[in-house]
């Protein structure tokens, strides 16, 4: 017989739990798998964290500085760190700038901030895509610090827990500090106060509002938002960092709007954007003298930043007034005469284009090569005054023009290279060899291939500024062979020298009496042929000018004394100009520079070079005019200054046509005492003709 029922019992004899109770178990129960899940979770995830004691630790590229042959700043390239910023030593505003723009809770979350990841989730869902992110200040840290940049979930957990870990390990102005100190700015500058050196020459306790909002509008993208290479872009994302500072009431409305009208001057060393292709240039060199930088390094150059800022000044200036005739590029490369190089310009804008025209762009001549044929014939025995004939030629299946169209007949050497005329050019390297000419040129510097066509001596070889600059130093320098160099010694900072250029002269490359009439042919370009227009009063100049069919190219390359400057412009896709010539706007680049640059560097007239060989005597022009008057000659007809590369006729004397007991002298065989230096073969076979048609002048 079964007893009374006792309340509470439940067929069991346990008593039933209320739902209290129910609510407090089941609460225990997913609280304990609850743990055990984040256990295991949090096992998964920090496997692979990083070893934390590495916080203070930098990885980093060494730096290279480069100063200009005065000691001044040109380039820090590499990354660039300097001493941590002391937060209690900046403005106030400086670091409320980042905080305003990257994470207004910063002082009110424990390292991820909830509301901020909930509010970014809803805007990206609504967006469709990823428009704002939800990581706070502290979370970026950890980032910077331990973590790779690969976006999954696996390294946003881990930058989840080490942002709490730096929250519990450091406060908030150590992080803050932290972080300010070793976040990437672009430009190579790490933290705060390298990236105030870097962009505004300042220490970062001098920053303006300005410069903080500008700096941390940099954070988000530091190369799509850079004051250097894009600047509208940069002052827009630092009007939204103002707004943001106002809003937040980090500054008053008047602060903005004085840090709004007032500019802000970007680091003249990282607004010279034209010395980077000579930086750049360098820069391939470094490691073939050093080896692999272990170490921060410093390297000492040739360039002269008031000359190069001369040639910048140059550049702009005629590529802003002949942009509408289809001059869009530009290259110059100035040496001194012993090779070093004082300027380098290698394009229009290095922001739009990195390509160095002035080093890496091979271009067709045109005329500014006929100094190495003429040289190759003053060597064979030519003089200025050998009487020679501009008359039609065919070479092959090849019949060179003159731009004029016309023949003037009878003349001199130093009239052919006045005037730049074609078929002389072409008969005397058909007569004297065009290995000869590619042996001239070899041994004063130029590289590329030289091809030995018939169109090769109307400059049908591409060649570099560089390269033309070098070949020209040795008529500026008393026939010394140079080889064009930018760097005279690396150093540490500390002052331990890694690498000192050796002194010592470079071997003759020209001889005279050629010297002497090339130089007494290139000055006859300048003062009464295609150069006239680069003339400058008072200062001995020479050189030649150089313009490729259809106008595709144009040169002019010109020296004094010691130094020398090659020019050239043109497209980078190579198609035509409006009739731009070498003596229009490469002789005006040419010009501005030389007129800036004379002064500074007090150059002297052009050397004589070597002694002249025992018993020769100078030609006698006059003497050898009246000679040719006594015989009846008849006057050559100049060139139509109105056509053709620019050529202002003057009142000069005009040879004649020599008498029958003179002959027009086209020697075929070298000078006495006159030998090719070794190991000067021209590259290669000769490549096709080219079309019949094509005109050099």
């Amino acid at each position: 017989m079964a007893g009374p029922r006792v309340a509470g019992d439940d067929r069991g004899g346990k008593p039933r739990r209320t739902p209290l109770q129910r609510l407090f178990y089941w609460g225990a129960v997913l609280a304990v798998w609850g743990v055990i899940f984040l256990v295991v979770f949090f096992a998964v995830f920090a496997r692979g964290l990083p070893d934390t004691s590495s916080l203070y630790n930098v990885d980093r590229q060494p730096s290279i500085t480069y100063l200009d042959r005065n000691g001044a700043l040109i380039a820090t390239r590499g990354t660039q760190m300097a001493p941590p910023a002391d937060l209690d030593s900046l403005p106030d505003y400086v670091p409320a700038a980042f905080i305003a723009i990257e994470d207004r809770r910063f002082y009110h979350h424990p390292g991820f901030d909830p509301i901020g990841m909930s509010r970014a989730m809803v805007r990206n869902l609504r967006a469709g895509r990823v428009v704002q992110g939800g990581s706070t200040l502290t979370q970026q840290l950890a980032k910077n610090l331990f973590l790779t940049p690969d976006q999954n979930m696996r390294r946003k957990v881990q930058e989840l827990m080490l942002a709490v870990w730096l929250e519990m390990k450091f406060s908030k102005k150590e992080i803050l500090a932290l972080y300010l100190n070793r976040v990437y700015f672009g430009a190579g500058a790490y933290g705060i106060e390298a990236a105030s050196q870097r962009y505004f020459d300042k220490s970062a306790k001098d920053l303006t509002v300005g410069e903080a909002a500008l700096l941390a509008g940099l954070l988000k993208a530091p190369s799509r938002y850079s004051p250097v290479s894009e600047s509208e872009r940069a002052a827009a994302r630092a009007t939204v960092v103002l707004n943001e500072m106002e809003e937040a009431g980090v500054i008053t409305a008047a602060q903005r709007e004085q840090a709004v009208t007032q500019p802000v001057i970007v680091s003249r060393t990282l607004a010279t954007q034209h010395a980077q292709y000579f930086i750049d240039w360098l820069d391939k060199s470094i490691r073939g003298l050093v080896g692999e930088p272990t170490e921060d390094m410093v390297v000492e150059t040739t360039l002269d930043l008031t000359l190069q800022t001369d040639a910048e000044r140059a550049v702009r200036r005629i590529l802003d007034r002949d942009g509408a005739k289809g001059v869009q590029q530009a290259a110059l490369v100035a040496l001194d005469g012993d090779g070093r190089v004082r300027a380098m310009i290698g394009g229009a804008s290095y922001a739009d284009s990195q390509f160095n025209r002035a080093v890496d762009a091979r271009r067709q001549a045109g005329s500014s090569w006929k100094p190495f044929v003429y040289l190759a014939a003053m060597e064979a025995g030519y003089t200025p005054q050998t009487p020679v004939v501009d008359e039609p030629i065919t070479i092959g299946n090849w019949s060179p023009k003159n731009y004029s169209g016309n023949y003037s007949g009878n003349m001199t050497v130093a009239q052919a290279v006045a005037q730049s005329t074609n078929t002389v050019a072409v008969s005397i390297a058909d007569r004297i060899g065009r290995d000869s000419v590619a042996r001239a040129a070899r041994r004063l510097g130029i590289q590329s291939r030289i091809g030995l066509e018939p169109s090769m001596a109307l400059g049908a070889v591409e060649v570099s500024p560089l390269e033309m600059a070098t070949a020209y130093d040795a008529f500026a320098n008393g026939g010394r062979r140079v080889d064009a160099y930018g760097i005279s010694r690396i150093r540490t900072p500390q002052g331990r020298v890694i690498y000192q250029r050796a002194s010592g002269q470079s071997g003759q490359a020209i001889n005279n009496p050629p010297l002497y009439y090339m130089n007494q042919l290139l000055r006859g370009v300048v003062t009464s042929g295609t150069g006239r227009s680069v003339a400058i009063p008072g200062r001995d100049l020479a050189g030649k000018s150089g313009t490729t069919s259809d106008y595709k190219d144009a040169w002019f390359v010109g020296y004094t004394g010691g130094f020398v400057a090659a020019v050239w412009v043109g497209k980078d896709d190579n198609t035509a100009m409006r009739g731009v010539t070498g003596g229009s706007s490469p002789a005006a680049i040419w010009r501005g520079f030389m007129e800036a640059a004379l002064p500074r560097l007090n150059a002297p007239s052009i050397p004589n070079g070597p002694p002249m060989p025992e018993g020769w005597t100078a030609p006698d022009p006059v003497g050898d005019l009246m000679s040719g008057l006594n015989d009846g000659g008849v006057p050559v007809e100049p060139v139509d200054p109105n056509v053709g590369e620019p050529y202002v006729d003057q009142p000069t004397p005009q040879y004649q046509q020599p008498s029958p007991k003179q002959p027009v002298v086209r020697p075929t065989s070298p000078q006495p005492g006159y030998r090719d230096p070794p190991n000067q073969q021209p590259e290669g076979r000769p490549v096709p003709e080219r079309k019949p048609d094509a005109l050099f002048f």
